[in-house]
């Protein structure tokens, strides 16, 4: 039969005919001797000619004991191998034997009788060199020792995936005796909860002889019911001559370092989020914004639900007194909710920017009132009742899957200002007292961010409340002079400035017109605002020039502790159809005649009140009935991103386009147009139209002008370049 008749390779590795070549006999080199029963060679191996020198033909049919066996040792292994032959039992041992070079080596020999059918008998040898056999041995034992002894838990499997070894470290670290591993699969015996993809790899080993190192699987839940991780290492097995034999597998429970890591990570990303809060936090002094960034920074990092929730007596002025909440009851407002997913929680919170009153019950009034936080490590059906507003909340939280809670107080210079409140659902840990600390300092630093803002928002509203105190109450009543004014203060995240606005009836119909601008914000623009505007009105009766009047009120801005303001001054008469003006470095007034283009008036600008021995000029301007003229502050035209000769162009467009809307209308297009939300400075507009006497049409008020345009070319051209006639102040 052929070689080929034989199963070979990797797929003979199940058949009981897998003739592949190798393995342990052949690393021992065994060779095969037969001696007849008068001690001649008769059959000679491939091995024997390995171990001895001798190639067959040089061997066979010789005397065994004179070719091999030196003199001083023939007797004995004469009487030795007649004791075999006569049927006296095998012999074993180690004997000294000559090699073809003359080398005497040691020859572990294995000699046993055998028996032909014709009765005759023979005996076989079986011989390796002691070296090798010594060095297999000594291999064995130390395979042996170190599987037994080894910390690191060691399996064998066979190309079944049955455990067919299993030594003392594994069954240490999967809490299981050999005995319930051996024989079974490695599906039977392994309750990782990673077993399916864990089988797919040791079928892919087997496959390709690929190893798989430091593969980390969950093991089974310690006694206690906590994680075990293991890192396991694959190989497959073969001998010399490939057949596979099965895979070798080894085990190491690195539960410790993986919690010692896990826990280091943690660590890391918590400092990550202390650090964070310091550069998200608090980048504006607005209120609500700085609760939402709070929210923004936990959620989902450290909680899946969050609310800033704030004691309403904090809101309701700057001075606080003692460190904690009163006892009872407390208001609330919340003012930021965040979750990290749609949640029924966010229906459960209050809603934001309305006030709420919890009971002494609640946890969060509990945290408010003593300064402490707060921790539910596992929430209960009761404990929902306390952490939710009523009955219809807490279903939502159960709904929601809450089962962990914690408040935490926001606390700052020594006062509670509110809480806040974190929830888990999704994120499957509890809350535990790491996090109670890092909540806490979390808490500690929004705290004052929210009391900077809280502070800022009461100096902006007493500044804001100051400022439209000091500003026109309602509509002056004016003479053949239509007015419209607006004010609005500068976004919620700048401080309120000293704009203002005035329009001051005067004798014998004249009207004057003013609109100022204080250097600086907050309270102190808004009182030197109106130190200046009580000014302006008290000289506005003398009658003065305009550029007198802004000499008085550069001596007055001097003297209130070097303040500083721009200004334009304006008196309009309606009998002589004109306008005078004087300018304190302000933008430059708009000039809309009636029927024509507006043009901004080129007025000497002039230096801002408060510099002190600048003088002012006054221009006189042709201001007929139709006429209008425009002044503002630099509010509404000044940007950071576009250049102030696009932003003039711009207002002088929207009022070309504007011409015949009423001036309330137009004030409320030039703010909507211009104006944006996050302005950064607040803006004064006042628009005055002038109206024909009584009983006289328009038509013929402009076919007048035209006509006396048309005479007077001095004045033409004085109303071409925007003003007129110029006077110095005394």
């Amino acid at each position: 039969m052929s070689a080929a008749a034989f199963p070979a390779g990797p797929d003979a590795a199940g058949s009981d005919l897998a003739l592949e070549p190798g393995g342990l006999l052949d690393v021992l080199g065994v060779a095969a001797i037969v001696l007849n029963a008068s001690g001649r060679i008769v059959l000679w191996s491939p091995q024997a000619e390995t171990v001895f020198g001798y190639p067959a033909e040089e061997a066979l049919g010789r005397p065994a004991a004179r070719l091999l066996v030196e003199d001083r040792h023939r007797h004995l292994v004469l009487s030795l191998f007649e004791r075999v032959i006569a049927g006296g039992g095998p012999w074993v041992g180690v004997f000294p034997v000559r090699h073809k070079d003359g080398r005497t080596i040691p020859v572990e020999i294995r000699n046993t009788r055998l028996q032909d059918d014709q009765g005759r008998f023979y005996a076989l040898g079986l011989a390796s060199d002691r070296t090798t056999v010594r060095r297999v041995e000594q291999e064995l034992s130390l395979s042996s020792r170190l599987v037994a002894h080894s910390p690191i838990g060691l399996a064998v499997l066979d190309p079944d995936l049955r455990f067919i070894l299993v030594n003392p470290a594994l069954e240490r670290i999967d809490g299981r005796p050999a005995a319930s591993h051996l024989g079974r699969t490695f599906r039977e015996a392994v309750a990782s909860p990673d077993v399916d993809a864990l089988e797919s790899t040791l079928r892919e080993v087997l496959r390709t002889g690929t190893p798989v190192l430091a593969r980390t699987l969950r093991g089974p839940d310690g006694p206690d019911g906590s994680e075990q991780v293991w890192s396991m290492s694959l190989y497959r097995l073969q001998t010399p001559g490939r057949l596979v034999i099965g895979v070798a597998a080894s085990v190491v429970d690195i539960t410790d370092q993986h919690h010692a890591a896990k826990a280091a990570a943690q660590a890391r990303r918590r400092l990550a989020v202390v650090a964070d809060a310091s550069e998200r936090v608090g980048t504006t002094l607005d209120l609500d914004l700085t609760a939402h960034e709070l929210a923004d920074l936990v959620v989902p990092e450290f909680a899946d639900i969050a609310a800033v929730d704030v004691l309403e007596s904090i809101l309701a002025g700057p001075h606080l007194q003692g460190t904690r909440a009163a006892p009872g009851t407390a208001v609330f407002r919340a003012l930021a909710v965040k979750a990290a997913y749609p949640s029924p929680a966010e229906a459960a919170a209050d809603p934001v920017g309305e006030p709420a009153r919890y009971d002494t019950e609640r946890l969060v009034t509990r945290c408010a009132r003593t300064g402490r936080p707060v921790l539910v490590e596992h929430v209960t059906e009761g404990d929902l009742a306390r952490i939710a507003r009523d009955g219809s909340a807490a279903a939502l939280l159960r709904q929601a899957g809450i089962h962990s809670y914690l408040a935490v107080p926001l606390r700052a210079r020594g006062v509670v200002l509110g809480v806040l409140d974190l929830k888990r659902a999704r994120n499957s840990a509890a809350f535990d007292q790491d996090d109670v600390l890092l909540a806490g300092e979390l808490a500690a630093r929004a705290a004052v961010a929210i009391d900077n803002a809280r502070w800022y928002r009461h100096q902006s509203q007493a500044a804001l409340a100051l400022q439209r105190h000091l500003l026109p109450h309602g509509p002056p009543r004016l003479k053949r002079l239509d007015v419209a004014a607006r004010y609005q203060p500068a976004s919620a995240a700048v401080e309120v400035g000293g704009d203002w606005f005035d329009a001051i009836p005067l004798p014998d119909d004249k009207t004057a017109l003013v609109v100022g601008d204080v250097m600086g914000s907050g309270i102190n623009a808004a009182a030197t605002m109106g130190q200046l505007r009580t000014a302006a009105h008290t000289l506005a009766g003398l009658g003065l020039a305009p550029a007198v009047i802004l000499n008085q009120l550069d001596r007055t801005a001097a003297d209130l502790d070097d303040a500083m303001a721009t200004c334009v001054y304006a008196v309009y008469d309606p009998h002589r159809r004109s306008c005078r003006l004087a300018c304190a470095g302000h933008p430059p007034p708009v000039h809309v005649p009636a029927g024509l283009a507006p043009r901004l008036l080129d007025l000497p600008t002039g230096a801002p009140l408060g510099v002190g021995g600048v003088p002012f000029e006054t221009v006189e301007l042709p201001f007929a009935p139709g006429d209008t003229l425009v002044l503002y502050t630099d509010g509404l035209v000044e940007t950071r991103d576009q250049d102030i000769d696009v932003r003039l162009a711009a207002l002088t467009d929207l009022l070309a386009q504007s011409s015949s809307l009423p001036l309330e209308e137009t004030c409320d297009l030039l703010l909507g147009a211009l104006r944006r939300p996050d302005g950064h400075d607040d803006v004064a507009l006042l628009i005055a139209r002038a109206q024909p006497p009584p009983g006289e049409d328009q038509e013929q008020e402009q076919g007048l002008r035209l006509g006396q345009d048309q005479g007077h070319g001095g004045e033409d051209h004085a109303r071409d370049r925007g003003y007129g006639r110029k006077e110095a102040a005394p």
